[in-house]
């Protein structure tokens, strides 16, 4: 719809209730003997037909009484010129209602709703964000007021604000937000982290695992600084939970497991730990730490070997690749070269090949994301394990 039409009817809608206006008021039984259209009417109509627009705006909006039976025009008018883009024509009439002091509150708290719509869509968080903190102590809008806020908030990486926020939300909906609240946790705990603050991560992490015990990001960075502390002990612990979490995101926790076997001095316990997992979750990322030290301690063949049986038994390009570059070792020139030609086209094949992807919205990518850019929600994107790539 465009601009024109949008204005066209909404004076329309003016001209209609004039009229009605005038007939209800009228002592003529037949209607309305003669009908003055209003001076402002005009001036707006001519306005529009000279394209300018903001002017024909304000003119309909000053002229249009605000009253239960026109604010709905007004709020739906608004609206419209926020889908299409047009911010600032929609702020203008929304303030236009709020200053009015006859408005009923029921309208005046959707009118502020909206406002704070407005200025979401424009990017004015600050402002959106006290509109909606007033709102939020209302009962008709305090959970969607709520959900403006949460917004916000995870825009602006105001964690424990987005805490409170999200607790608030779940205590008024009934709704079950522990995973969100628990990522919320983690990504406050990577920040204090990241500041030097070790035992307030800590606390934040065990306020992820207690929001949500099956938190299995909490358990990757309790490892990540128990590993920064040296307590290789710990950190074990802590991604071994991972198994029984979510196993989907065990992969992650591979190679820092192996390392922190390594600092104990624990490679034949890694061995047979890491054996007794792939029979439960055979993925090339448990192959690969395996390969590589049978390779170190037994050779490139036996390693060879090992690979071979698990591509047979879960035939993979990930697990081909694999195999070939340990293979490759061992040929002659003239066969090694015809196989070089293979290995480089799966190569290319696995380059193309995203790592994680969203299960809610399709999004991949080569990057572990804990919160989809795409649909925003959390835990939603996943390592991508297939036994066809």
């Amino acid at each position: 719809m465009s601009l024109e039409w949008v204005l066209l009817v909404f004076s329309a809608a003016v001209c209609a209730w004039y009229v009605g206006f005038r007939s209800r008021h009228s002592g003529d039984d037949f209607g309305v003997k003669k009908i003055n259209l209003p001076r402002d009417y005009l001036v707006g109509l001519n306005f529009l037909l000279n394209e300018e627009q903001d002017k024909a705006v304000d003119v309909f909006i000053k002229m249009l009484e605000v009253d239960s039976d026109t604010v709905e025009t007004h709020l739906a008018v608004a609206k419209l010129f926020r889908k299409r883009g047009e911010v600032d024509r929609a702020i203008r009439i929304h303030q236009n209602l709020i200053a009015r002091p006859q408005l009923e509150k029921i309208y005046r708290e959707q009118s502020l709703y909206e406002l704070g719509q407005d200025y979401l869509s424009a990017g004015v968080l600050d402002r959106a964000e006290r509109i909606f903190i007033e709102l939020a102590d209302t009962k008709e809008f305090s959970i969607r007021a709520l959900k403006a806020l949460l917004d916000i908030y995870q825009q602006e990486k105001s964690w424990e604000n987005a805490i409170k926020a999200a607790q608030r939300l779940a205590s008024l909906t009934k709704q079950n937000m522990d995973a969100m609240i628990a990522n919320q946790y983690c990504e406050l705990a990577e920040n204090l982290f990241s500041e030097g603050q070790i035992d307030a991560a800590h606390r934040a992490l065990k306020d992820a695992l207690s929001s949500n015990r099956n938190c299995a990001r909490a358990s990757i960075l309790q490892a990540k600084i128990e590993m920064h502390q040296e307590n290789y002990r710990a950190a074990l612990r802590s991604l071994k939970r991972i198994r029984y979490q979510n196993i989907a995101y065990f992969s992650e926790a591979i190679e820092p497991l192996a390392v922190c076997y390594e600092k104990l001095g624990e490679e034949e316990k890694m061995v047979r730990y890491l054996r007794k997992i792939l029979e439960e979750f055979p993925r090339i990322p448990i192959v690969l730490i395996l390969s590589e030290r049978i390779r170190q301690w037994k050779g490139d063949k036996v390693a060879a070997n090992f690979v071979a049986d698990y591509v047979r038994r879960y035939p993979s390009l990930d697990g081909l690749h694999l195999f070939l570059n340990i293979y490759l070792n061992n040929l002659e020139v003239r066969a090694k070269n015809d196989l070089l030609i293979v290995h480089g086209l799966i190569k290319k094949l696995l380059a193309e090949k995203p790592n994680y992807q969203c299960v809610s919205c399709g999004y991949s990518g080569n990057t572990l994301l804990w919160q989809c850019p795409g649909c925003r929600q959390w835990e939603s994107v996943k390592p991508v394990h297939s036994l066809d790539t």
